[in-house]
């Protein structure tokens, strides 16, 4: 990152102090790809098995109208901390980011987050992808048709040589719409799908990335040899996938277990019914460095399941800011 460590007596002597930059979605556009974000997860899930990356799970507060949700952590490799913090209500979603170096504790960026949110939970599955799925995966199977649909299908697309992507979401008309937009943007052929349960059986991957608070397909419809990416929940009270997906998936994988048994309602029936329990799911962290074997056998089942840390929004906003001074681009602000 270039960031300066203060003095050995805890000042700032011989540094000079920057700025806070304040960065916009524009910026994140301009600056972020989905391999840079694929890049850049990846090697903070390495360094959090390391122990060199800190984590606090989500909080939410509700007041009025409005729901708020905080969450914080830390990256000691990159020398950069920070948080994250959105706004929803009815009307719309807020986020941003700020960033603090951990030498002095000055505060370096604030950072529009909707578009670097998305980034950062597609790179997540592109990382799970790239050591979890089938190396010959090559068909895909997506439910979902929004912003978060688009970079996870990004993602996988980039950790993997996909050749035809069926997708589904309610609305026929925005399937075939979204199925349109994601040929051109990811390259590859993508096409509305009809059914549910089609859209799941015969796939190589499998992706939810919806607002459902049940589950979108029936479980005896995947392959031997699926992977699954599972993004749409983190709330205990909602599920993507039913009881049987967990059943026969042969490992569970989590981007936190911690976070996961405050989040993940897609485990919660489950465990209810005894088949399944959080000892038995393995961190990415894990399987990114090599501690935990993610997938054994060809034809195992795997399932990934992502609620979103904030330790992903830090590691790639450090890079964000890298990227912007080095070409000299943001507002600095008077703070």
């Amino acid at each position: 990152m270039g960031l300066m460590p203060s003095d050995p007596a805890g000042g700032t002597a011989g540094r000079s102090i920057m700025p806070v930059l304040f960065l916009t979605e524009d910026h994140v556009r301009e600056l972020l790809d989905m391999p840079t974000a694929i890049e850049i997860i990846e090697e903070m899930f390495r360094e959090l098995a390391n122990g060199r990356v800190k984590n606090v799970p989500r909080q939410r507060v509700q007041a009025g109208k409005m729901l708020l949700h905080t969450m914080s952590g830390a990256c000691d490799y990159l020398g950069v901390g920070g948080w994250k913090a959105y706004s929803t209500t009815r009307e719309k979603a807020r986020f941003h980011v700020g960033l603090y170096d951990l030498a002095t504790g000055e505060m370096l960026a604030i950072i529009e987050a909707d578009l670097l949110g998305q980034l950062r939970t597609g790179a997540v599955s592109g990382v799970a992808t790239k050591f979890l799925a089938r190396p010959d995966a090559k068909v895909v199977g997506l439910f979902g048709a929004g912003l978060q649909a688009a970079t996870q299908l990004k993602a996988v697309c980039s950790a993997r040589k996909i050749q035809r992507v069926e997708v589904y979401c309610r609305d026929a008309a925005r399937r075939e719409s979204f199925a349109a937009q994601m040929s051109e943007y990811c390259a590859t052929e993508v096409v509305p799908g009809q059914a549910p349960d089609e859209v799941a059986s015969d796939k190589d991957i499998v992706i939810t990335a919806t607002t459902s608070k049940t589950p979108v397909f029936d479980g005896r419809s995947i392959d031997e040899g699926t992977h699954l990416n599972v993004i749409g929940s983190n709330f205990l009270a909602k599920t993507e996938v039913d009881v049987t997906t967990i059943q026969r998936a042969d490992s569970l994988i989590c981007d936190s277990v911690e976070q996961c048994r405050l989040e993940a309602g897609d485990f919660v029936p489950s465990i209810e019914a005894g088949i399944t329990d959080w000892p038995l799911m393995h961190d990415l962290a894990d399987i990114v460095s090599g501690r935990d074997t993610g997938r054994a056998l060809p034809e195992n089942i795997t399932l990934f399941k992502s609620v979103g840390l904030a330790i992903e929004d830090v590691a790639l906003g450090a890079k964000l800011l890298q990227l912007a001074r080095q070409r000299g681009i943001g507002t600095n602000l008077p703070l």
